[in-house]
């Protein structure tokens, strides 16, 4: 795919590799439009990158993505490009105490809110002369890391839709990208403990979207760079050997619970 002279819309594009997606697409000569909840999290990105356009929208709300459409088919109608991007990450303990609406809190952001904005841009992404949909799924889509369960279920979910979604669209000028990233040195893994990410190697967001533009470049449309290419060949060849060894998080924590 062409990536210059595009007009590109990121979700969660305020920091890490929506940010970093939002810096080197810019780079390429693409026109980039940004959203994100915080509005001083999106004023600082238009700080950081004054080209870029900064839209707060929310992916978790049916009716922010409608507004959001909106806006952007009206002001940027040659829109071509939509990266859902936005996400959250948690670590989750089944056994605590906690808000059942709470603790499902990812399944709106990572799930619903991609498959929501597929559907609302789909219709005008169709009219384009060269679209893409680009879905951030994540390596945990292929095995999942327990002390994170609800987010590695929305990422291996949104793998599963986005694999349908090409299906769906191949007769279309839309093209569907996925991007697994493998640990990525960004605010997501705030959550994370050293002793979680122990054996765990984490790659530079510059390297990971670097990597994600190759890919789409030329069109390799389930893209994963660094240790998420091994997640997924390790969920294949060894299953419950992988599993075990990202269990060590959630055995350390039952340890924990029984003095």
């Amino acid at each position: 795919m062409n990536l210059t002279k595009n007009t590109i819309l990121i979700t969660g594009g305020t920091s890490g590799i929506g940010l970093e997606f939002a810096k080197q697409l810019s780079e390429l000569g693409n026109k980039i439009i940004v959203t994100g909840r915080d509005q001083a999290k999106l004023e600082r990105a238009r700080k950081s990158l004054p080209k870029i356009i900064t839209i707060q929208s929310d992916v978790a709300d049916a009716k922010s993505i409608r507004a959001l459409y909106d806006k952007v088919t009206s002001e940027h109608p040659e829109l071509n490009i939509l990266i859902n991007n936005a996400g959250i990450m948690r670590t989750l303990n089944v056994h605590e105490q906690s808000d059942v609406e709470d603790f499902t809190r990812e399944i709106d952001t990572n799930l619903v809110g991609p498959i929501r904005m597929v559907k609302q841009f789909l219709p005008h992404l169709k009219k384009r002369q060269a679209a893409a949909i680009v879905n951030v799924s994540s390596g945990l889509a292929f095995v999942p890391l327990p002390s994170s369960p609800v987010y590695c279920a929305t990422k291996a979910g949104l793998h599963s839709f986005t694999m349908s979604l090409r299906v769906q669209l191949k007769k279309t000028n839309v093209k569907v990208f996925e991007l697994a990233p493998p640990a990525t040195k960004t605010e997501l893994l705030g959550d994370m403990s050293e002793e979680d990410m122990k054996g765990i190697s984490i790659m530079g967001v510059e390297a990971m979207v670097a990597a994600a533009i190759r890919g789409m470049t030329s069109d390799q449309f389930e893209i994963r760079p660094g240790q998420a290419n091994q997640l997924k060949f390790m969920s294949r060849l060894a299953p419950e050997f992988i599993l075990s060894q990202l269990s060590k998080p959630v055995d350390r924590m039952l340890a924990r619970m029984k003095h």
